[in-house]
């Protein structure tokens, strides 16, 4: 029901600070690394840090990804003399072929994969693909810690007093949210239960295509 929310910003500054570091390591040791951002059902945060910190592969829950085309795409990269990918990886990116399965067949597939997590398991099959070192990197929940950067303080100020003035007011059952750069009340019953994902056509996809970053499919 909002266009952002607070700790959002600070979390993408963290995402991003981690692959910016991993990209002088890439490169000297000439590998492909993976980092696994937070993001189980939403891929926005791997999307944004991947696109401000310059991963060459993003890979998020909504694009079920191909670890045939995820190979082409480092390979192509290494033919054109780049000696290293970084692939962003959403915690909660699943296969094309794991797409296909229903809820319950993708959480028993999930519960006896041996690797323990999807970048994991990745490496391996971009490894046996290519032929190169992989190696993963998981910020973990230090994405979730840490002080806010300034922009999520001035967020919460406003969110928060406009919650406050809506008690005040005796406006029950909403929710401050940011839509058109606005502070509006929102009604709990338009966005309770609700998730709001990226869409496969959305302005910041077709931005990352644009730069000639691969989605993985």
């Amino acid at each position: 029901g909002t266009e952002l929310t607070f700790g959002f910003q600070s979390a993408i500054d963290i995402a991003s600070t981690v692959i910016d570091s991993i990209h002088s390591t890439a490169f000297s040791h000439s590998r492909v690394f993976i980092v696994e951002v937070m993001g189980h059902k939403a891929g926005w945060l791997t999307l944004y840090a991947g696109i401000a910190s310059g991963a060459d592969v993003i890979v998020i829950p909504e694009i079920p990804y191909s670890a045939k085309k995820i190979a082409a795409a480092i390979e192509k990269r290494a033919k054109a003399g780049k000696r290293f990918s970084i692939i962003a990886v959403a915690e909660g990116a699943i296969s094309q072929d794991e797409a296909k399965l229903s809820k319950k067949e993708l959480k028993a597939a999930r519960a006896s994969m041996k690797e323990p997590s999807v970048s994991y398991r990745l490496a391996n099959e971009i490894a046996e693909r290519t032929g190169q070192e992989i190696r993963v990197t998981l910020p973990g929940h230090f994405q979730r810690g840490g002080s806010p950067c300034a922009y999520d303080r001035m967020l919460t100020t406003r969110l928060g007093t406009a919650a406050a003035e809506m008690i005040a007011n005796g406006q029950f059952g909403c929710m401050a949210a940011i839509r058109n750069h606005a502070v509006v009340p929102v009604p709990l019953s338009e966005v309770a239960g609700k998730l709001k994902t990226v869409s496969p056509d959305c302005e910041e996809i077709q931005a990352a295509k644009a730069l000639g970053i691969s989605m993985g499919v």
